[in-house]
């Protein structure tokens, strides 16, 4: 029988894959935890209860919530930012956690956003320039939403295109019975038959002569006359006889309602970017610089707009597109980029893009952004990878950060970044699963820690946003047996879940969980629960001055198994006994370890007991604990909603070393 002393110092590996169970001998190991729910991991390390959901907004059935929702960021300015939450045809917009009603003056409370219908919420892309938001799909024309002059004033539309790109889509050739006289040899010229050959549908196509020249195209002057650029300088400016030159159409809007429209779209250095279509889904366009909506394609000027097409050995749908150091692109085949030469901007000479890594990236869940790198989700919804830039290797690397987590991927729909605010928090990437599950991923890439953990509810989350301050979400809940979709905002100052607040008050009143049994918190004090009936409480005592009503949630922590090193190294199995938990707190107000209610609240001062339980910061001894295992695991629970923070545990251990 031998006795030793562990200490768990932090929890920064997160909750770790059931898969790495035996891999004792990570360091990893001994960071993590077998679950983590509710809970966040801190920068420091330590964990603390997650923030409650505040009820922000009850969707109503005629928005059409149960067939998808959206939830997309607006930044207007730092001080004016938005959440907007699209259902079908409609888009509702929050701010500061509160509703815009009146839009437009016109007493509704959502803005209508008719092409964007419920069957393309799950993968509509958008970008942002200063008022401007461009949502993208292959099935829609692009369209454009303004924020005017106020909150409630704003402007929906498609966006307007000065000119589209033009593809072959039927190819098509002739050998027109007329001659041929160009104006010049290269640039933009003018081309005049001899005889009526042209008509308006020939702008976009080509002019191939013989020996040499192949020219664009861009407008109709007469039958007889046309302007064009040369793609290829012709030798001189001689008439051409009939039959030396060629006539090539079939060239069509590449964007339109037959050939499909753009999926995705960013902002990059001055130009507005297009990546795919239901056509051409492997193809890239860009703006003229400073022209957004200019695809004319001159490719005369370094300014002028940009187009490629992804060379693969196999077709790769341009899934999304992003700025950063580079512009970066994502596909279902493949991670890419396109390389700049130092300072050097993108011209049509220089626009190429360079293949990085074939894991491939899944179609409707956005990227996201940290500074250190992006981060998507694989093809197959198996792993979070990272795309970087890499000073070593001068190039990008995309790796897998999942890998000791994998359990926590469950064929992910949603991805959403909540960056650092102070130095208490961490980047925060939640991950939403399809079965209505959140994992939650407390980032530092400094000190190379990915820690995820756990949200449970009661209900299910449908999609999750963040508005640079704030994570909205929205809930799918029954009560009463009735669904109900519910907007809500993650609050730290919140405690349950679609939480209801309020003052001075005998009853809490216009509460939506019909049937459904609330925690209650009075003026700091945890009372009994009730059931909710005809959407009224009453509270226990005559009158409170301030008070919380929401669901419960509990917070479970447990350890994974210690294996303690002996003389003859680590031993796996050994028959164990946990003799003492020393639990090291930080403004904690109620925790039950290994199922012994840990004392919170103390009697040396006088009234504490009317009073809300003070916050403790200290060391809790936890004695009396029984039984030998094999695993030798510590767990913590918190069924009360109440102030939890678990900066680590040292324990005494008893090792039996027989059989």
């Amino acid at each position: 029988m031998s006795r030793v002393v562990l200490v768990q110092t932090n929890f920064a590996s997160g909750e770790i894959d059931p898969l790495l169970r035996a891999r004792v001998d990570l360091a990893q190991y001994s960071n993590g935890a077998e679950r983590l729910e509710n809970v966040l991991v801190q920068p420091q390390g330590g964990v603390r209860r997650r923030g409650g959901m505040k009820h922000i907004y009850q969707i109503p059935s005629a928005a059409n919530p149960q067939n998808g929702t959206r939830c997309i960021a607006f930044e207007f300015s730092v001080s004016d930012h938005y959440m907007l939450v699209f259902t079908n045809q409609r888009m509702h917009i929050f701010k500061n956690k509160t509703l815009i009603t009146n839009i437009n003056g016109t007493g509704n409370d959502y803005l209508a956003v008719t092409a964007v219908t419920s069957d393309i919420l799950s993968t509509v892309c958008w970008t942002q320039s200063a008022d401007t938001l461009i949502l993208t799909h292959k099935d829609i024309n692009p369209v454009r939403i303004v924020r005017d002059a106020t909150d409630s004033s704003w402007t929906v539309g498609n966006l307007g295109l000065n000119s589209i790109p033009k593809y072959a889509f039927t190819l098509s050739t002739s050998n027109p019975a007329a001659t041929l006289t160009p104006s010049g040899i290269s640039g933009s010229i003018t081309l005049t038959a001899g005889a009526g050959v042209f008509n308006a549908a020939s702008v976009g196509q080509y002019i191939n002569l013989n020996p040499q020249g192949r020219c664009r195209i861009v407008a109709y002057k007469s039958a007889t006359v046309v302007e064009a650029v040369t793609e290829i300088p012709l030798f001189n400016t001689n008439v051409v006889a009939s039959g030396n030159w060629e006539y090539e159409s079939g060239y069509e809007d590449v964007w339109s309602g037959a050939r499909g429209y753009p999926r995705t779209c960013t902002f990059h250095e001055g130009r507005l970017y297009f990546g795919g279509s239901k056509s051409r889904p492997s193809t890239m366009w860009g703006s003229k610089v400073g022209l957004f909506f200019d695809f004319k394609p001159d490719q005369t000027y370094d300014d002028d707009a940009v187009e490629a097409t992804l060379d693969t050995n196999s077709l790769n749908i341009i899934t999304d597109i992003i700025s950063g150091r580079d512009l970066q692109v994502f596909t279902t085949g493949g991670e890419f980029y396109v390389p700049q030469q130092g300072l050097e901007p993108i011209t049509p000479s220089n626009f190429f893009v360079k293949v990085v890594s074939r894991n491939g990236s899944r179609e409707g869940i956005r990227v996201q952004q940290l500074q250190s790198g992006t981060l998507y989700i694989q093809r197959q919804g198996k792993s979070l990878n990272e795309f970087q830039y890499s000073d070593a290797t001068l190039s990008y690397i995309s790796t897998s950060i999942s890998l000791l987590s994998s359990h926590l991927i469950n064929d992910p729909i949603e991805l959403a970044l909540r960056k650092a605010s102070s130095t208490q928090d961490s980047d925060t990437l939640l991950m939403l699963n399809s079965d209505g599950t959140l994992s939650a991923y407390s980032i530092l890439r400094q000190q190379n820690v990915v820690a995820p953990s756990r949200f449970t509810t009661n209900g299910q989350i449908k999609d999750v946003g963040v508005d640079i301050e704030d994570t909205y979400a929205v809930t799918k809940r029954t009560f009463d047996s009735v669904d109900g979709y519910f907007v809500e905002v993650f609050d730290d100052n919140s405690l349950t879940d679609c939480s209801f607040q309020g003052g001075a008050a005998s009853t809490a009143t216009s509460l939506p969980h019909e049937g459904a049994v609330v925690n209650i918190i009075a003026d700091g004090n945890v009372l009994s629960d009730e059931t909710v009936v005809s959407g009224a409480i009453t509270f226990d005592r005559p009158s409170v001055t301030s008070y919380e009503v929401g669901l419960g949630f509990d917070v479970f922590i447990k350890t994974l198994p210690f294996e303690p090193r002996m003389s003859a190294g680590v031993r796996v199995g050994f028959k164990k006994r946990i003799l003492e938990v020393n639990a090291l707190l930080y403004e904690t107000q109620h925790l039950i370890i290994n199922d012994v209610l840990v004392p919170i609240r103390t009697l040396d001062t006088a009234g504490t007991l009317d009073e809300s339980t003070i916050a403790f910061t200290g060391t809790k001894v936890i004695n009396g604990l029984l039984g030998f295992t094999k695993d030798a695991q510590i767990t913590v629970k918190q069924n009360l909603p109440l102030k939890l923070t678990l900066l680590g545990l040292e324990f005494k251990m008893s090792v039996y070393g027989g059989t």
